[in-house]
């Protein structure tokens, strides 16, 4: 922010800080002080993605596409491509986060955000009856790791409740506990889902199971995707003149005009509820697959000798999911 006057410098500092310290426990007040910085200081990029992040966490799914996609114009970035899809899918608009998934250069992704986008979209698929792409989908290399990463229980328990939708308990039981076993800092609950399973049933907690379940699978809920900047809220950012360019075009369409943003490589509405209504709602078998995903299946199943339960890596070929929302 080296580029801002003192003192309007320090005041976007404080909204960020402000920003950051409220997003989880109250994200309409975060959003609030995002927006008071986005008006101080809209050309400079961590002020954008600031506004983005606390939209997706109170949201305001419009919002969050238009700011995150403005900040990744303006710092290069694909950092938040998994948000994007999640607010696709809250939206109600799955095929659209499927198409972020499939035009993502992932070689060229954080594995942690590409990790991300491919729970968003399974889920998708999810979402459009094709539970058993799902599935295939998320049989990946990483998913059997030994070395756990922070993604690693999210992933596990995405497969884990992916089998589960396509009737494979016993599969499902097993990553489920997998997931538990990795989940040291709680993001999932995988521990009560393995004893629903079970048939254990824990007095007053249902709903810890509801939001535990929602931030693990459900689209859009707060925490579904990990929505973390990608620098200190309050640190020293400066514009670039590209950025400067970018930032001039949005400050005019800031009020009326972020929808337009989200939708420059897509149809109207209209004819992506036809596109949807046109989808078969019997499962995908493999052969239906993309073949990004069905290269994907390919690089990595997991298999017997991992652990996993007997089955549990080769989808069926004629059955019938999920992240993130954090």
């Amino acid at each position: 922010m080296l580029s801002l006057a003192k003192p309007v410098a320090e005041t976007v500092a404080r909204h960020l800080v402000a920003t950051g310290q409220l997003i989880d426990e109250d994200p309409a007040e975060a959003l609030a002080h995002a927006l008071a910085a986005r008006r101080l200081a809209s050309r400079i990029a961590a002020v954008r993605e600031a506004v983005g992040l606390a939209a997706y966490h109170a949201g305001e799914w419009q919002t969050a596409i238009a700011e995150l996609r403005t900040y990744h114009r303006m710092s290069g970035l694909q950092s938040h491509l998994a948000v994007l899809a999640d607010c696709e899918r809250a939206l109600g608009r799955p095929e659209r986060a499927i198409d972020l998934f499939r035009g993502a250069d992932r070689e060229k992704l954080d594995q942690a955000v590409a990790t991300e986008l491919l729970i968003v979209a399974a889920g998708a698929r999810g979402d459009l009856g094709q539970k058993d792409a799902a599935v295939a989908m998320l049989q990946v290399p990483e998913l059997t790791s030994e070395t756990a990463e922070p993604w690693t229980a999210r992933l596990r328990y995405a497969y884990a409740d992916a089998l589960l939708a396509v009737g494979r308990r016993d599969e499902a039981r097993e990553w489920f506990s997998r997931a538990a076993d990795v989940d040291t800092e709680g993001e999932t609950d995988a521990a009560e889902r393995l004893l629903e399973l079970d048939g254990v049933v824990i007095e007053g907690d249902e709903e810890d199971e509801e939001s535990a379940e929602a931030i693990a699978s459900g689209p859009g809920a707060p925490g579904a995707v990990p929505a973390r900047p990608d620098a200190d809220l309050a640190g020293d950012t400066e514009p670039t003149a590209d950025a400067d360019a970018d930032a001039d075009e949005d400050e005019d369409d800031d009020e009326g005009d972020e929808d337009d943003e989200q939708d420059e490589h897509y149809e109207d509405d209209e004819q992506d509820e036809a596109a949807v209504a046109a989808v078969p709602s019997d499962d995908l078998t493999d052969d239906e697959l993309t073949d990004d995903e069905a290269s994907t299946v390919a690089a990595g199943t997991p298999g017997d000798d991992s652990g996993a339960a007997t089955g549990g890596g080769e989808p069926t070929a004629s059955g019938g999911s999920d992240t993130a929302q954090r």
